[in-house]
């Protein structure tokens, strides 16, 4: 395959990484704690852990986990919070003490629990307080027999922390009455692990680090299998696409992604422990002024998050008063960042948002626009260093440049397959070792790759291929409108039209202003034949849109009404 995109990296960038660098992700964040021990490592709610600090946390968490859990190289611990301290540092423990860790989504409902933990076959959970009822109802169907426990205030030091699990547990009434006989406190098992001994444990590239399950809403859960090696080498291709990222003293970059997302684990977990920088956690995200609030506090480099996320922070008050002087890098990832968005971010911070784009099981990073870039390209950006994309058609014949096809995947990065699923895995691994995205695309001369949508969010009208991402950037223009998505909806003539659904941030726009205006920039059988207005949109818990929801409940509606 010929790589034409390499003729347009950045300097400095280069054509191939070393995925051998680190034998481990064990080995890899035991050499961080030592070379940049007395640095920042994480901070959450102005509580922050050195990189020594974490380095002995993590120790007695990890020696707990083989003494007192009796757990062995290869066994699964899973792990259910949103952004704490505790939550590195057991990621951390378990993988230098050989383990696999398993991310689970704190906002997952019994059923999903118990399909994952079922799954997975995890035997021991650490599990925040506020999701303990949530466990409580499924743990008897579960292969779990030790639980950890842990609160929001549990590292912050007294009196804080205390103050902030009584406002929780009393005042705010967050944390549901709940029963698991048997749990531990995990500032028990901190404490009990530091008279415990982390016996060596051999970890090598191809042992299995994180289960991290996807395809949770169109279908079952499945467990993308990251070998240790994936996780390295994406994290190397990560810090080689932005080189300058070593050359600063302390980067700091602000992580309100869920670290139980692989895009957070990766690009803000991995790669700035990698680099010896300071990770300032966001536990709650979407309370926007305490958000804002938060990013005050501190000047930082770099900040991750997905369109939602920038769209939300820039149209929070006192936002435009923060001191951007010190940020290098906005990376946008998840879903597409809108044009609209990226302008009005440039103007305040004046950075671009660097798109880029990868999926669970390619670690996840795979292409990204360059850095430096001075406009928005709307591309997804160019295939990263050892990475290879090429365009397919369903028979699993390359297309040539400039032709629209399935974007694959091949490169250190991607997944071993899917957890205890061959068939699954042999559907979406080719045997040219090729991954099929399911994301429609194309790329140009340059090399950069354009997505279109995915293959299920296509609309077909009257036999003509609309993608929603198109539809959305149009009306994300519209000063009146704060988000939007498009989807099908079905129709007796066409098959299907372009249905909107709109968040408003002006009160008094009507649907008829709404086709008026993709009536100028689309054309006709692009334009929305209906608009509904919402309060809000339907999201995952990293801020993606889920159109597929949207699609449903028009889908119901039209079947009761016949």
């Amino acid at each position: 395959m010929e790589k034409i995109w390499l003729k347009n990296y950045p300097a400095g960038v280069p054509a191939e990484i070393n995925p051998e660098e680190y034998p481990s992700l064990k080995h890899l964040f035991e050499e961080a704690c030592r070379r940049h021990a007395a640095k920042p490592a994480f901070t959450n709610m102005d509580r922050t852990l050195t990189y020594a600090e974490m380095d002995e946390l993590s120790r007695r968490f990890g020696a707990w986990l083989q003494k007192e859990a009796g757990l062995k190289k290869g066994d699964r611990i899973a792990i259910m919070m949103p952004n704490l301290l505790q939550y590195p540092i057991a990621i951390i423990g378990a993988l230098r003490a050989g383990l696999t860790v398993v991310n689970t989504n704190p906002l997952y409902t019994p059923r999903e629990v118990e399909h994952q933990l079922n799954d997975s076959g995890a035997t021991v959970m650490l599990i925040y307080e506020n999701a303990c009822a949530t466990l409580q109802q499924v743990i008897a169907k579960t292969p779990v027999r030790k639980v950890i426990v842990t609160g929001v205030g549990d590292l912050l030091g007294f009196p804080k922390g205390a103050l902030v699990n009584f406002v929780l547990r009393h005042v705010k009434k967050m944390v549901p009455a709940w029963s698991l006989p048997g749990s531990v406190r995990f500032n028990d098992v901190i404490s009990k692990g530091a008279s415990l001994t982390l016996d060596p444990v051999e970890v090598g590239p191809e042992d299995i680090a994180f289960l991290q399950y996807t395809g949770g809403t169109t279908g079952v859960a499945k467990g993308a299998v990251l070998t240790h090696r994936n996780l390295v080498a994406n994290t190397i291709q990560v810090v080689s696409w932005m080189p300058e990222i070593e050359n600063l003293d302390n980067p700091v970059v602000i992580t309100a992604l869920p670290l139980y997302h692989i895009f957070a684990l990766t690009t803000n977990c991995l790669v700035f422990t990698y680099v010896g920088g300071q990770n300032v956690l966001i536990t709650n995200p979407r309370d926007m002024k305490a958000f804002v609030e938060e990013l005050s506090k501190v000047k930082f480099t770099f900040i991750t998050g997905v369109n939602t996320l920038y769209n939300g922070l820039l149209n929070t008050p006192g936002f435009e008063r923060l001191d951007f002087s010190s940020l290098k890098v906005a990376m946008g990832g998840g879903m597409a960042v809108q044009a609209a968005v990226s302008e009005r971010w440039r103007k305040l911070t004046d950075r671009d948002i660097c798109q880029g784009w990868g999926l669970t099981e390619t670690s996840p990073v795979a292409t990204a626009n360059r850095y430096d870039e001075t406009r928005f390209t709307g591309a997804i950006g160019y295939p990263v260093p050892s990475t290879e994309i090429g365009i397919f058609d369903d028979d699993g014949n390359q297309l040539p440049v400039g032709a629209q096809g399935e974007i694959c995947v091949r490169g250190p990065q991607v997944m071993r397959g899917y957890w205890n699923r061959p068939e699954e895995t042999a559907k979406v691994i080719m045997p040219n070792g090729f991954l099929r995205t399911g994301d429609i695309g194309r790329m140009d001369e340059m090399g950069l790759v354009y997505i279109e949508d995915r293959k299920k969010d296509m609309i077909l009208v009257s036999g003509f291929n609309v993608y929603p991402n198109e539809v959305e950037g149009v009306v994300a223009n519209m000063p009146e409108v704060l988000e939007v998505a498009a989807v099908a909806q079905d129709d007796d003539k066409s098959g299907e039209v372009v249905a909107l659904f709109v968040v408003k941030k002006d009160p008094s726009l009507s649907a008829e202003q709404v086709i008026a205006f993709c009536k100028k920039e689309l054309t006709g059988y692009k334009v929305p034949r209906a608009v509904y207005f919402r309060d809000e949109l339907p999201k995952t818990n990293v801020g993606k849109i889920l159109r597929r929801e949207l699609r449903d409940e028009l889908r119901k509606q039209a079947k009761a009404a016949a």
